[in-house]
């Protein structure tokens, strides 16, 4: 043997083989057969093409812009060149590419702009693949959608900025909102000590003239968490002399100088990377007064509970990614002879995070529904109950279960799975966010006692939405009637375990009446019959290979 060939063998050391491809270059929404089904149950089938279209592009150049618009932090610019303020954070053009191509696909505006039957499941199909690609440029999409009934509430305001905030155009610079075609809308609460509890919020507003809504102040304090300070304005909370008030600040003062909005920094966080979150202080900054003054706790609660749902819908988007990239990893990798989905023991796991996501994606389209029900003309106030608790119900634990399932499809796919060049460690870092922001778990369970108290009619609602269900499974039965006897006599340290209890016996009561059979029967068996620990361990009557081939995506399509 030459000292030529030698070399060439020493370098080619082995062959890559049983190795999956990746995920990538398919459709986000014909590749999904579970997601499809619940957008046509739900009455959202005249979306279809609109949905395609988009999971075209979620499976392809969104992805890639996610995967850049995450590596490439924004970054904050206080002053410009000659030393003026300008409080500019600057974004890599993937996030541009992410926001300019939600907003045109409607994203942030479409049971506004199309209110018909099936908007809102619509609307959550196109946030549940966005999500998949970016969900750090979904939070301004978010409060830009989730702004528009507390808006409402002012006229005077509202006629000016909502033509504007409904366009399908984007545009990213920083200038006066009068100069813009289309505008964006952010929120901003939290302070430093009071979190939670915006009560203990200490920013004021002082009137500029004679007050009251509509009209214009002058706001100083801060707000610790101020997401996507790029917005074009904000909804805030500050006390006015009756109290608690709600507030739209601009970025621009009308006059068209600079408004005293001051960035202090931007978050450095865990997760969320792509969407800026700062700190702000406000040191006379102009804003009109929306909604009566003293009540802007109710008036911002609008918005915060659309901004809810959206991270039950955005939970369920993580839940899917995740439970599809190990679907799919496990699809074309050998194990031991066999392929892993073949191995029963990886098939438990596997159908068990399929029937999660399903689960989750299945509330979350019914929530969806019932937000278009009740915003019909003769709308069903046994629907806008069901709204009402089951947002809480539905953040608290669908946002919750997400963290797990995320960690165990990384376990699924193996070690390359906590390696960056996979989305996967990215999912891991978002999980927990959605069950934070927006109220984390006690809030939610504080929020759903708080409705039954303050609007017993929320229970019946819930009730006769389980009772749907009922007679075709006794341990779902024995589940419902143990929920009933309860449900009003639970101490406040209980009020996760009775969340849970109404959260399992409400994605059962929807995969009842609205999924496959096979997929109801191994639910109802695995949360109602005994308790469901950790993923796999569910029974060996399941039927895994139907659960996983309804859940892995087909990128034929």
């Amino acid at each position: 043997m030459t000292s030529i060939q030698h070399d060439k063998l020493a370098a080619e050391t082995h062959e890559v083989f049983n190795q999956p491809t990746a995920l990538e270059n398919y459709n986000a929404y014909n590749s999904d057969q579970v997601l499809q089904h619940y957008i046509t149950e739900f009455g959202g089938s005249w979306g279809t093409n609109r949905l395609a279209e988009y999971g075209e592009k979620v499976g392809n150049q969104l992805l890639i812009a996610g995967f850049d618009a995450n590596h490439y932090k924004p970054e904050f610019q206080s002053h410009d060149r000659f030393g003026h303020r300008i409080d500019q954070v600057n974004f890599h053009p993937a996030y541009h590419e992410l926001m300019g191509t939600a907003i045109k696909a409607g994203h942030h505006n479409l049971p506004w702009t199309s209110p018909k039957p099936g908007a809102h499941v619509v609307r959550a199909g196109i946030e549940y693949m966005h999500t998949q690609a970016d969900p750090g440029s979904g939070c301004p999409l978010t409060m830009t959608f989730a702004s528009i009934p507390a808006l409402k509430h002012q006229p005077n305001v509202a006629d000016q900025w909502l033509p504007k905030i409904l366009t399908n155009q984007y545009d990213p610079r920083n200038i006066p909102f009068y100069q813009k075609q289309g505008l964006t809308i952010g929120m901003a609460m939290t302070e430093k000590q009071g979190g939670s509890d915006v009560r203990a919020n200490t920013t004021k507003a002082y009137p500029i003239g004679q007050g009251g809504p509509g009209n214009e102040y002058e706001i100083v304090g801060h707000k610790w968490f101020c997401s996507a300070p790029m917005c074009d304005a904000f909804l805030i909370l500050a006390y006015a002399e009756k109290g608690l008030s709600c507030f739209l600040l601009p970025r621009w003062h009308p006059d068209g100088t600079k408004n005293q909005m001051f960035i202090q920094r931007i978050k450095n966080k865990m997760g969320n990377i792509s969407n800026a979150s700062s700190e702000v202080e406000y040191r006379g900054a102009l804003a009109w007064m929306i909604g009566e003054e003293g009540s802007g706790v109710r008036t911002i609660l609008e918005m915060v509970a659309l901004t809810r749902f959206d991270c039950m819908v955005g939970s369920s988007a993580i839940m899917r990614l995740a439970c599809a990239q190990a679907l799919h990893h496990t699809g074309e990798r050998e194990v031991f002879g066999k392929n892993l989905h073949q191995q029963p023991l990886m098939q438990n796991v596997l159908a068990d995070l399929a029937l999660e996501s399903e689960a989750s994606l299945a509330i979350s389209m019914r929530l969806a529904n019932a937000l278009d029900k009740a915003s019909e003309k003769q709308s069903s106030e046994e629907e806008q109950r069901l709204v009402r608790l089951g947002t809480a119900i539905g953040k608290y634990w669908i946002c919750k279960r997400t963290v797990q399932l995320t960690y165990e499809a990384m376990e699924s796919i193996g070690g390359v799975a906590v390696v960056e060049d996979n989305v996967l460690p990215r999912l891991y870092r978002e999980a927990p966010v959605n069950a934070i922001w927006e109220g984390s778990g006690n809030v939610q369970c504080l929020d759903v006692a708080r409705s039954m108290i303050k609007e017993p009619k929320v229970v019946s609602a819930l009730i006769n939405e389980l009772e749907k269900s009922k007679g075709s499974y006794s341990d779902y039965d024995k589940n419902l009637e143990q929920l009933k006897s309860q449900i009003n006599k639970v101490e406040e340290s209980q009020l996760r375990c009775l969340v849970e209890q109404m959260a399992k016996l409400w994605q059962a009561s929807t995969l009842i009446q609205h999924s496959e059979s096979f997929v109801a029967d191994t639910f109802v068996e695995s949360r109602l019959g005994r308790h469901h620990a950790m993923y796999g361990t569910l029974s060996s009557r399941t039927l895994f290979e139907k659960i996983i081939s309804r859940s892995k995506p087909d990128i034929e399509k």
